[in-house]
């Protein structure tokens, strides 16, 4: 086989790797929406959907794992294509576990059914849409290798944390004020929580696809708003 032919053949190992990468994002997305959808119109089915999805999730992250091991013995890559699959391989493991964290928020919507919200969900759902647009904007970055575009990412979670904080201070006071409701402020408190991991999670996707267009290891911290000391 020419040297041509084997970049090619490499080249196209590479794309159905990248491709698999781009549909577990969008199960990773799916996820966070549906769980989230879910607790806001409690809709057992949908939660349902999120819990048996998990599998199909996990299952691709292997194959993309699996894929990554094959490519490296196979290719030996260098320089931007060794960043490129290392990149992809650490990816694939942050958008699993922003799944596990949408499974994990299907089954806190369980406690739910067919109880009274002790308060409107304006927050939560928004928080889910910023994960939403981490995601899609870190796999838009990942596939027009932009640097800019990942640095923005870094910078959205600071509106995530804000609505954590805000989330929790408003149902810490819903306690003090009326303890009854201390169960179900608790039970949100903990899907906020996953939302902001889940961010924490995007922001591990931004950094690893500035390293793979740079070769530069960089925190996310610098991209987002300076911390008063």
């Amino acid at each position: 086989m020419t040297e041509l032919n084997v970049r090619k053949t490499q080249d196209e190992a590479l794309d159905r790797i990248r491709e698999q990468l781009l549909k577990l994002g969008n199960l990773a997305q799916d996820a966070i929406r549906k769980a989230v959808w879910a607790l806001e119109k409690q809709d057992e089915t949908l939660s349902r959907e999120v819990l048996e999805g998990d599998d199909v999730l996990d299952d691709l992250a292997s194959a993309i794992e699996e894929g990554c091991l094959l490519f490296t013995a196979r290719y030996q890559p260098v320089a931007q294509d060794l960043r490129t699959i290392s990149a992809i391989n650490r990816m694939a493991i942050d958008l699993e576990r922003i799944g596990d964290l949408g499974v994990s928020i299907a089954k806190i919507t369980r406690f739910f059914f067919g109880k009274t919200l002790i308060k409107p969900l304006i927050d939560i759902p928004r928080m889910a849409e910023i994960v939403e647009e981490m995601i899609d904007g870190t796999m838009r970055a990942f596939i027009n290798r932009d640097v800019e575009e990942a640095k923005r990412v870094c910078a959205m979670d600071d509106m995530l944390d804000d609505l954590d904080r805000q989330i929790f201070n408003e149902l810490l006071l819903l306690m003090i004020e009326n303890p009854r409701v201390i169960e179900q402020a608790t039970q949100l408190v903990l899907v906020s929580r996953a939302l902001e991991r889940a961010g924490d999670h995007s922001t591990n996707l931004a950094e690893k696809t500035i390293y793979m267009v740079t070769g530069k290891h960089v925190k996310a911290s610098e991209f987002r708003r300076k911390r008063e000391e």
